[in-house]
């Protein structure tokens, strides 16, 4: 069974995501948080709404090589 995304805004799941070791690198265009990690390809592109649509952040986590489980343990 999957277990259930919480509903969180953009700025805390930049604070979850660089307890994983992924840093600020700019702001882009339309209040995108910009994030990348040393050694992956990858590049987060987050959005500082008040609150992220689950299907974004399902897509964020898979794209930050973490599983459902790993990320809700970086918002405690």
């Amino acid at each position: 069974m999957a277990s259930k995304l919480p509903v969180i805004s953009g700025k805390e799941a930049v604070k979850a995501f660089e307890k994983a070791g992924w840093k600020f690198v700019r702001v882009g265009s339309n209040c995108h948080i910009i994030l990348k990690k040393e050694g992956v390809i990858t590049t987060l592109s987050i959005p500082a709404h008040n609150t992220l649509d689950r299907g974004l952040l399902r897509s964020l986590i898979r794209d930050a090589y973490l599983s459902i489980e790993e990320f809700k343990k970086l918002l405690e």
